[in-house]
């Protein structure tokens, strides 16, 4: 089972803050431009936006577009991304710090009485993430 993230119209942009966030690449992005839906009816600037991506990285794997055009803009709620960072806290923790920059900590990336290291923030796009690692 893997994620499917909708974005309005700055899915890229996204993906390249995850990109950076969580290193990894974006395997698979493909514009709405040259499929069937490019013909006549998209608005304007919309052939550049992102029909479907994968991103992945050690720990994270999700795909995500720009939700369809004239479509409610997504609100996420009752979920969370989930991504565990092997190693040492640190990574984890350099993780979090750059998932959280222009969104909200909800829980600070503290040891919790389960062991390891784990935070929950929401990002600048709306999307929930819950970080961790082992130790």
């Amino acid at each position: 089972m893997e994620a499917y993230l909708f974005f309005n119209g700055n899915c890229e942009e996204a993906l390249e803050f995850y990109k950076r966030c969580l290193g990894g690449e974006i395997t698979t992005l493909m514009r709405y431009e040259g499929t069937p839906m490019d013909n006549g009816q998209l608005p304007p600037g919309w052939k550049q936006k992102v029909m479907h991506s994968t991103f992945e990285s050690e720990g994270a794997r999700f795909m995500a577009s720009d939700g369809m055009p004239g479509q409610p803009a997504p609100s996420y709620g009752g979920f969370a991304m989930s991504v565990f960072v092997p190693g040492d806290a640190a990574n984890a923790r350099k993780a979090f710090e750059a998932l959280s920059e222009g969104g909200k900590v909800t829980m600070p990336f503290e040891p919790p009485f389960w062991g390891g290291h784990f935070g929950m923030l929401t990002d600048r796009f709306g999307i929930p993430w819950m970080v961790s690692s082992e130790h």
